[in-house]
């Protein structure tokens, strides 16, 4: 008996609080002008959402409270009570806490109970690691509804005090790269006209031997008070050379299983690291028809939350026969990641 196919019913998002700019972020850290013009000119994003209140150090949001949102949106679009879900997946990597999962937190929130849930340790990957957990389980133990969430609160981990102009490039470029935000889908095996199939799901780790390329810290009693220990670190030059490469593997790899070319693709969502960067891996990826869906110029890099701002800005444009493409590189380890839809 063949596996059911996996459809995603919908989308939904959430992101916290209002906008900042690039010149607010150079007015609180007390950059001059000639800052704020190389991120527009150089990184390529405009603004990002932060959880933390830079002005008062206050934490206004939880991941929590931003996975919930974005997982009550995407439930009631597709018209899924929290009686109906089977399974939740939630991919991060930056939990609220060590335990209790913030999956778990968000379930009770959302009133959902007694079945099985799991939290994917994972960089930009791990979204598309929930969506392969939660099809791969819906199929494998004969369910029918998967609540999958992917998001971070990346401003847990800056210093609203910092002199930015004494950082290093490997921690200053962390201030203007990433945003906080929240992301989830509903996936059935319930036959479910007008969306989308699963039609692959790729996750590999190809990091044997490699340094990482990003490293985030997680500090404890013992430890927190280290002297001189960045809490994130990004090797954006091995980033800049690896990317572009890795996505066009893993397109490659995509579209050669499922013996579709670069013209069949529709829709494409490139990884997101900023504005630049994507430019980049897009014109590296040459898929002559396929409309691009890019978030990251006004968001930032929100992670695992990404994937599921562009489904969302994606699934009500799909018709009949559309294929799409998302291709995500996980740099901490390099981990290659993407998926195949098609409107079938």
């Amino acid at each position: 008996m063949e596996a059911p196919e996996i459809r995603i019913l919908s989308a939904g998002t959430a992101l916290p609080g209002d906008p900042l700019d690039n010149a607010g972020l150079a007015r609180h850290f007390g950059m001059d002008p000639l800052w704020e013009q190389w991120v527009d000119a150089f990184v390529g994003t405009r603004a990002r959402h932060l959880s933390v209140d830079l002005a008062t150090r206050q934490l206004r949001y939880s991941l929590a409270d931003l996975a919930t949102s974005a997982a009550a949106r995407a439930l009631d679009g597709a018209g899924v009570g929290a009686a109906d879900v089977d399974l939740v997946v939630f991919g991060t990597a930056t939990p609220d806490q060590l335990m209790p999962a913030t999956v778990n937190v968000v379930a009770d929130r959302l009133g959902i109970n007694g079945v099985p849930t799991y939290q994917l340790q994972s960089g930009c990957a791990g979204a598309f690691q929930a969506l392969e957990v939660g099809g791969r389980m819906l199929q494998a133990c004969g369910l029918r509804t998967a609540l999958v969430i992917g998001g971070e609160l990346c401003s847990r981990h800056y210093d609203p005090g910092v002199d930015l102009a004494k950082l290093d490039s490997q921690e200053l470029v962390n201030f203007v790269l990433f945003g906080d935000g929240a992301g989830a889908a509903v996936l059935t095996t319930e036959p479910a006209p007008g969306t989308p199939v699963v039609r692959r799901v790729l996750n590999r780790l190809t990091g044997l031997g490699r340094p990482p390329g990003q490293v985030v810290e997680w500090t404890g009693a013992l430890d927190r008070d280290t002297a001189n220990r960045a809490h994130i670190k990004e090797d954006y030059k091995a980033i800049e050379e690896s990317v572009p490469k890795m996505s066009r593997e893993i397109a490659d790899e995509l579209l050669g299983d499922l013996g579709w070319g670069p013209s069949d693709v529709d829709y494409l969502l490139p990884p997101q690291l900023s504005g630049r960067m994507t430019r980049r891996i897009v014109d590296a990826l040459e898929m002559p028809v396929a409309e691009e869906v890019t978030r990251v110029d006004t968001i930032a890099n929100t992670g695992n939350a990404m994937p599921f701002f562009q489904l969302e800005e994606t699934l009500p444009q799909l018709a009949d026969g559309d294929r799409v493409l998302a291709v995500s590189v996980e740099s901490s380890k390099w981990i290659k990641a993407g998926f195949a839809l098609e409107m079938a």
